[in-house]
């Protein structure tokens, strides 16, 4: 798992520094494009910068989204597995339930 894991990152860390080093030239991005209030404010930022933030904002943005669309899947997740707690105290329950010195047979419902 660890030396595909390299085989996957290494590529990819070697890719995100060479573009890095290759766009060190700074940009002027304008946060009011619409100068709506006003003179907006130009700042000069490397434009590595700029794409390294807009991916890791997507990266966040993708995650909160696939979290939120999955959470009906860990509530049914939580309940099933309160469900299969309280059936393994009930089937203990029973188990230990009988006369003094007699169990009930352990019966798998596995085929």
């Amino acid at each position: 798992m660890a030396v595909l894991k390299a085989l996957i990152l290494i590529p990819i860390v070697a890719i995100a520094v060479l573009f890095a080093v290759s766009n060190r030239t700074p940009v002027i991005v304008e946060l009011d494009p619409l100068n709506l209030f006003g003179e907006g404010l130009p700042l000069s930022i490397p434009l590595f910068v700029i794409v390294f933030v807009a991916v890791a904002a997507g990266v966040i943005i993708g995650g909160c989204a696939v979290w939120l669309a999955q959470g009906r899947y860990r509530k049914a997740a939580r309940v099933a597995a309160r469900e299969a707690a309280r059936n393994r105290a009930e089937v203990e329950r029973l188990r230990t339930s009988g006369p003094p010195g007699q169990t009930l047979p352990i019966v798998s419902s596995i085929r």
